[in-house]
Protein backbone atom coordinates (compact mmCIF):
# COMPACT_ATOMS: atom_id res chain seq x y z
CA UNK A 1 0.00 0.00 0.00
CA UNK A 2 0.98 3.47 -0.71
CA UNK A 3 0.18 6.55 1.31
CA UNK A 4 -0.30 9.79 -1.40
CA UNK A 5 0.11 12.96 0.75
CA UNK A 6 -1.35 16.25 -1.78
CA UNK A 7 -0.24 19.84 -0.65
CA UNK A 8 -3.11 21.80 -2.42
CA UNK A 9 -4.53 25.55 -2.64
CA UNK A 10 -7.44 26.14 0.08
CA UNK A 11 -10.07 26.48 -2.90
CA UNK A 12 -9.66 23.51 -3.76
CA UNK A 13 -10.87 21.33 -1.24
CA UNK A 14 -14.19 20.33 -2.01
CA UNK A 15 -13.04 19.57 -5.73
CA UNK A 16 -10.34 17.32 -4.76
CA UNK A 17 -12.93 15.71 -2.43
CA UNK A 18 -15.79 15.06 -4.46
CA UNK A 19 -13.38 13.86 -7.72
CA UNK A 20 -11.90 11.32 -5.28
CA UNK A 21 -15.15 10.21 -4.03
CA UNK A 22 -16.74 9.89 -7.30
CA UNK A 23 -13.40 7.44 -7.97
CA UNK A 24 -13.67 5.40 -5.78
CA UNK A 25 -11.35 6.97 -2.81
CA UNK A 26 -13.66 7.59 0.06
CA UNK A 27 -10.85 7.17 2.60
CA UNK A 28 -8.84 10.36 3.01
CA UNK A 29 -7.89 12.59 5.44
CA UNK A 30 -7.43 16.59 5.33
CA UNK A 31 -5.85 19.25 7.82
CA UNK A 32 -5.20 22.77 7.31
CA UNK A 33 -1.25 23.75 6.90
CA UNK A 34 1.15 26.39 6.52
CA UNK A 35 4.15 26.83 4.08
CA UNK A 36 5.45 27.42 0.57
CA UNK A 37 7.71 26.70 -1.39
CA UNK A 38 10.51 27.36 -3.47
CA UNK A 39 10.86 30.63 -4.40
CA UNK A 40 12.65 31.74 -7.77
CA UNK A 41 12.45 35.54 -7.52
CA UNK A 42 14.61 38.21 -9.18
CA UNK A 43 16.36 40.75 -7.27
CA UNK A 44 13.27 43.40 -7.22
CA UNK A 45 10.99 40.08 -6.16
CA UNK A 46 13.28 39.25 -2.92
CA UNK A 47 13.07 42.87 -2.51
CA UNK A 48 9.30 42.86 -2.07
CA UNK A 49 9.55 40.06 -0.15
CA UNK A 50 11.69 41.68 2.29
CA UNK A 51 9.43 44.42 2.00
CA UNK A 52 6.07 42.58 2.79
CA UNK A 53 7.90 41.16 6.02
CA UNK A 54 9.13 44.19 7.90
CA UNK A 55 12.77 44.23 6.21
CA UNK A 56 13.68 40.12 6.95
CA UNK A 57 14.45 37.61 4.83
CA UNK A 58 11.82 35.26 5.77
CA UNK A 59 9.80 33.47 3.69
CA UNK A 60 6.10 34.60 3.98
CA UNK A 61 3.85 31.19 4.88
CA UNK A 62 0.68 30.59 2.80
CA UNK A 63 -2.36 28.88 4.25
CA UNK A 64 -2.59 24.92 2.12
CA UNK A 65 -4.42 21.89 3.04
CA UNK A 66 -2.77 18.57 2.93
CA UNK A 67 -4.33 15.43 1.84
CA UNK A 68 -3.79 12.13 2.86
CA UNK A 69 -4.89 8.80 1.08
CA UNK A 70 -3.82 5.59 1.28
CA UNK A 71 -4.38 3.28 -1.44
CA UNK A 72 -3.41 -0.06 -2.72
CA UNK A 73 -0.61 -0.18 -4.95
CA UNK A 74 -2.44 -0.35 -8.04
CA UNK A 75 -4.32 2.40 -7.38
CA UNK A 76 -1.63 5.04 -6.81
CA UNK A 77 -1.19 6.54 -10.74
CA UNK A 78 -5.04 7.19 -10.91
CA UNK A 79 -5.51 9.00 -7.58
CA UNK A 80 -2.36 11.13 -8.34
CA UNK A 81 -3.78 11.94 -11.88
CA UNK A 82 -7.08 12.83 -10.64
CA UNK A 83 -5.64 15.26 -7.70
CA UNK A 84 -3.80 16.65 -10.49
CA UNK A 85 -6.91 17.23 -12.72
CA UNK A 86 -8.54 18.86 -10.31
CA UNK A 87 -5.80 21.14 -8.67
CA UNK A 88 -3.51 22.14 -11.98
CA UNK A 89 -4.09 25.51 -12.74
CA UNK A 90 -0.67 26.28 -14.50
CA UNK A 91 0.32 28.85 -12.08
CA UNK A 92 2.89 28.86 -9.19
CA UNK A 93 1.78 27.57 -6.09
CA UNK A 94 -0.71 24.65 -7.37
CA UNK A 95 1.17 22.13 -5.02
CA UNK A 96 2.81 19.43 -4.49
CA UNK A 97 2.05 15.20 -4.48
CA UNK A 98 4.40 13.04 -2.48
CA UNK A 99 4.34 9.44 -2.54
CA UNK A 100 5.15 6.75 0.09
CA UNK A 101 4.89 2.90 1.25
CA UNK A 102 3.14 2.18 4.19
CA UNK A 103 4.88 -1.23 5.84
CA UNK A 104 1.96 -1.97 8.63
CA UNK A 105 -1.24 -1.43 9.40
CA UNK A 106 -3.16 -1.55 12.97
CA UNK A 107 -6.58 -1.64 13.53
CA UNK A 108 -7.65 0.01 16.81
CA UNK A 109 -10.77 -1.09 17.10
CA UNK A 110 -9.98 -5.31 16.84
CA UNK A 111 -6.25 -4.73 17.61
CA UNK A 112 -5.07 -6.33 14.45
CA UNK A 113 -1.88 -5.88 12.51
CA UNK A 114 -1.32 -6.48 9.22
CA UNK A 115 2.19 -6.44 7.56
CA UNK A 116 1.98 -5.24 4.16
CA UNK A 117 3.43 -5.94 1.19
CA UNK A 118 5.73 -3.08 -0.30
Amino acid sequence: MKEILAFIRVGKVKDTRDALEVNGFNSYTWRKCLGHGRYRLSSAGESLVRALNNGTDSRRLIAKRLFAVVVEDEDVQRAVKIIIEVNRTGNPGDGKIFVRDIGECHCIRSGEADKLDT
